[in-house]
């Protein structure tokens, strides 16, 4: 089946900004999103539920259990980018959810995508859920930093820290006009020296257990769950 769908998901990946040739609007896993979102496809539509919208840093998340709700829907497909998001953006709204929490834009900063395309990326996706599912709550993630002291940092990911925070400034500043409530992970994960904390991740970009224990417990003590 994955033969079938990929080369699909392929054109239309390229087929966004094809007048651009400096970066790639394909997630970084292709094959793993294909056989993944057709896995979304064939699960039964449940309304009004939590959903956790992402890329690996979601995906990794066992949110059944962190959140102790059996109902949560984990939407996150490791490698994702924003334009990836945009192609299965029917299979989220149709399921109406409750609270919609959205973390994307890293892997875009990976394949070199500029600031303002995955800025508008993620204000266009807002706009459309909000048309698509008007009485979802959304809340914007601030993507999180990194860590280059980690050797096993994917050396795509380095030289990006000014990215993160000039896109998390601008999720943060547009916030009240485009309705949507901005969640600042950011600061939560910060160590001394303004990187990922190593206690929460393995690798300097992905989370380990204490970090998704961190994301959550600063989830709730905001009243955002």
């Amino acid at each position: 089946m994955k033969f079938i769908v990929l080369p699909f998901c392929l054109l239309l990946f390229l087929g966004a900004k094809a007048q651009t040739k400096t970066y790639d609007t394909l997630p970084n896993m292709p094959e793993h999103y294909a056989t993944r979102y057709e896995e979304f496809k064939k699960q039964p539509i449940v309304t009004g539920k939590i959903m956790m919208v992402g890329n690996s840093i979601t995906e990794g998340g066992n949110w059944k259990i962190l959140l102790k709700d059996t109902t949560v829907i984990n939407r996150g497909i490791s490698g994702d980018v924003t334009f990836g998001v945009f192609h299965r953006l029917k299979d989220i709204t149709d399921r109406k959810p409750n609270k919609l929490f959205l973390l994307i834009g890293v892997n875009d900063l990976s394949r070199n995508t500029p600031d303002e395309v995955i800025i508008e990326n993620i204000f266009n996706l807002i706009g459309r859920i909000r048309s698509g599912s008007p009485k979802t709550t959304i809340y914007v993630q601030s993507i999180l930093p990194t860590n280059e002291s980690f050797k096993n940092l994917n050396k795509n990911f380095v030289g990006k820290s000014e990215h993160i925070t000039a896109i998390n400034g601008q999720l943060k500043k547009y916030a009240d006009k485009m309705r949507f409530t901005y969640v600042d992970l950011y600061s939560q994960f910060l160590d001394s020296e303004g990187r990922m904390d190593a206690k929460y991740s393995g690798d300097g970009l992905h989370l380990n257990p204490s970090g998704y224990t961190h994301w959550v417990e600063f989830l709730k003590h905001e009243h955002y769950l």
